[in-house]
C-alpha cells in the first residue's frame, strides 16, 4: 500500500468516525426534544414513552442515559447550554441598550418556551449549569447598568430591584400564549413603563 492510500484509508475512517459521532449527536438531541415534550405534559412519563416519541428502541434510551434522572439531568444541562448561548447572541456592549434588552429577552423566552421542563428544574449543584447561570446573571446586570447610563432606565432605578422584576416578567411571559417576539415587547414595555425614565 502506497502512503497515500494509507492516508486516504486514514482520511475515510476519520470521516465515518465522525459521521458516527455526529448521528450519535442526532440521535441524543432528538431524545433530549422529544423527553421535553412528553415530560412537559406528563411529568411521570417513563423511558419507554420518551423512546417511542424520540422513535428510537428503549434500550437506545437505555444505552445513552443510565436512567431516567441522568436524562433529566442532561436535559437540564443541554437547555442551559442553550441559554447560556442566547444571552451570548444577543448581549453586545456596543448595541444601543434598548435594542439590546429586546434581543436579550426574546433569546431568553424562546429557550424558556421550548425548554419549559428542563429550565424550570433546580441545577441540583451541577457546577456548569451554576456556571451559566452566574454569567447570564453578570451580563443581565451589565444591560441594565448601559441602560441606566443611556437614558433607558432611570438614574435612580435599583438595578437589583430591576433585574429581580425582569426576571419574574420573564417566567411569567414563559407561561404565557405568543411567540417569544410579542411577549418580550410586553415584557420591556411593563419592565420600562415601572423603571424607564419615560422617554
Amino acid at each position: 500500500m502506497t502512503r497515500a492510500q494509507s492516508a486516504a484509508e486514514g482520511d475515510m475512517a476519520g470521516h465515518g468516525g465522525r459521521a458516527r459521532r455526529a448521528d450519535a449527536e442526532r440521535t441524543v438531541l432528538a431524545i433530549l426534544e422529544a423527553a421535553e415534550r412528553v415530560l412537559s405534559k406528563n411529568p411521570a412519563a417513563t423511558m419507554e414513552q420518551i423512546a417511542e416519541a424520540a422513535g428510537v428502541a428503549r434500550t437506545t434510551v437505555h444505552r445513552r442515559f443510565a436512567s431516567r434522572e441522568a436524562l433529566v439531568d442532561a436535559m437540564t444541562a443541554w437547555a442551559t447550554r442553550q441559554f447560556g448561548a442566547a444571552v451570548d447572541a444577543a448581549h453586545s456592549s456596543t448595541a444601543p441598550p434598548l435594542v439590546v434588552l429586546h434581543q436579550v429577552t426574546a433569546n431568553i423566552l424562546r429557550i424558556k418556551i421550548d425548554w419549559g421542563f428542563a429550565m424550570g428544574r433546580a441545577p441540583q449543584g451541577d457546577p456548569e449549569v451554576a456556571r451559566v447561570h452566574a454569567a447570564v446573571l453578570d451580563k443581565c446586570d451589565e444591560m441594565f447598568r448601559r441602560a441606566r447610563a443611556a437614558g433607558v432606565l432611570r438614574p435612580d432605578a435599583d438595578l437589583r430591584w430591576t433585574r429581580r422584576v425582569y426576571y419574574a416578567l420573564i417566567h411569567e411571559a414563559a407561561q404565557s400564549e405568543g411567540d417569544a417576539d410579542t411577549l418580550a415587547v410586553q415584557v420591556v414595555d411593563t419592565l420600562l413603563r415601572g423603571a424607564g425614565a419615560g422617554h
